[in-house]
């Protein structure tokens, strides 16, 4: 249902949206019996000539079982998604997989910058790749991203993925994802940050593996020193 006004582009994405299904079916349903039983008894019981209104303490067994049966009810559906709630956020949050790469990702009033490991594949090295507003990542392969703010609280948001993050000033907060189909998609701040937050917009770019590898090995170029590149000429 979801999926259809949003691509899931992640390979839990889907998971999170039959949760969100899940939550929607079950309160609606309730919310359309109790609704229905609430304009029943109004229209039912509304005030007539010749009939008297009744006190009602609750007390009577027929009446206690209106109020027990939907009471556990509602129980029994809670436990139902909380077993579903709890089982999608150990998968997401807690069992983080191996990392295939590691990436930085640093929210601040009104951009994202992103450090990428260049051709040697490692982070925090002399050819990694420092982008704006723009994260380019490989289709099929698990991305760590360690996220840092340097002013205030932002949320890194990326829809089609159904990630969500808070970034919280002075924590490095780390989280993953796998992308499963190219293309390029939206990236969000969903935090209130300031008068910027607006447009602090970035975009992903899914590759293919040929793709990535020749967008790293261009990068890299680019960004290596002119003396680096004169010394290789």
């Amino acid at each position: 249902m979801i999926e259809s006004l949003i691509p899931a582009v992640s390979s839990y994405a889907r998971e999170i949206d039959h949760l969100i299904t899940e939550v929607a079916i079950i309160v609606g349903v309730w919310l359309v019996a109790a609704e229905a039983l609430f304009f029943y008894f109004i229209i039912k019981y509304r005030a007539r000539e010749g009939h008297r209104a009744d006190y009602i303490s609750g007390d009577e067994p027929r009446m206690r079982r209106w109020l027990v049966g939907p009471v556990l009810l509602v129980l029994v559906c809670d436990l139902f998604l909380i077993v579903g709630a709890l089982k999608t956020w150990s998968h997401i949050k807690i069992d983080l997989p191996p990392a295939d790469v590691v990436v930085k990702v640093i929210a601040q009033q009104w951009a994202w910058t992103f450090i990428l490991p260049g051709a040697d594949g490692k982070l925090d090295t002399a050819d990694d790749i420092v982008t704006v507003d723009e994260l380019h990542v490989e289709v099929g392969k698990t991305y760590h991203f360690q996220l840092e703010s340097r002013d205030v609280v932002h949320c890194f948001s990326v829809p089609v993925f159904r990630l969500k993050q808070d970034a919280i000033p002075g924590r490095t907060i780390t989280g993953w994802f796998r992308a499963i189909s190219t293309g390029t998609y939206d990236i969000q701040c969903a935090e209130i940050c300031g008068i910027g937050h607006g447009v602090m917009a970035a975009r992903i770019v899914i590759d293919s593996a040929p793709q990535h590898a020749a967008w790293i090995n261009g990068s890299s170029i680019r960004n290596m020193p002119t003396a680096m590149l004169q010394a290789g000429q």
